[in-house]
């Protein structure tokens, strides 16, 4: 494994990314979508335990519109107060867009395959979504994804897997939005949804307060052996 901040070109400008490669050299790509706080230690250790999995993990700072280089934590209330700050200032589409433009830099990189995915936490969750429903990438897993159920008609638009994580006491994905989740994305048979019953919201985030280790290790199994099943 190998971490380096990188640069990635997009339609209005540049953007930094962390990349973590595999001690192999190469392997399919995976795009790893941060949550309100930035690229921050959590986001890079992610990447690093995908590269040690032969995976080549990038994850591109997408706050950099309003602030180049956020790396916040849940640890204080001023960082949570600046995470929703800079998620209420966040323009969805032109995320999205970046996020392709990750995807296109990713396929043009000699130590990737041909195949890429991508997986999002919390915004980045919602981001994995419509990833699925927006662009060519291979796959996607979203965990505990906010305000899905505002863009759920576009699920008619997926084409490719996707593997969504939800707990069921999520306080930011409340019962009604899951019922609307699930109800859109029921038929589909290219959704996989995995539900984890006393989850609450960021079940996976490691030292995180609702923090749950058997749950986070189950939804990691199941979100390795989807990419492993889509990319290799």
């Amino acid at each position: 494994m190998d971490g380096q901040e990188i640069q990635i070109t997009c339609g209005d400008g540049k953007f930094a990314a962390y990349m973590s490669l595999p001690e192999r050299g190469g392997g399919p790509g995976v795009i790893v979508i941060q949550e309100i706080f930035g690229i921050n230690a959590d986001m890079r250790r992610i990447c690093d335990e995908l590269a040690d999995q032969g995976v080549v993990a990038v994850a591109p700072d997408l706050f950099w519109r309003q602030e180049r280089g956020v790396q916040l934590t849940d640890q204080s209330e001023a960082e949570w107060n600046k995470a929703f700050q800079l998620f209420q200032g966040f323009d969805l589409n032109k995320g999205v867009d970046d996020l392709a433009a990750t995807l296109n830099y990713l396929r043009g990189r000699k130590e990737c395959s041909e195949k890429v995915g991508c997986v999002g936490y919390c915004l980045g969750g919602q981001l994995a979504y419509l990833m699925a429903c927006r662009s060519n990438i291979d796959a996607a897993v979203g965990y505990y994804g906010v305000y899905i159920q505002d863009c759920i008609a576009e699920a008619a638009n997926i084409r490719h897997p996707l593997m969504l994580h939800l707990g069921e006491k999520d306080e930011f994905v409340p019962p009604e939005a899951q019922k609307i989740i699930v109800d859109g994305l029921k038929d589909n048979d290219l959704v996989t949804l995995h539900r984890y019953p006393e989850d609450d919201h960021a079940f996976a985030r490691v030292g995180g307060q609702h923090y749950n280790e058997a749950s986070a290790k189950l939804a990691n199994q199941r979100t390795a052996e989807f990419l492993d099943a889509h990319l290799n």
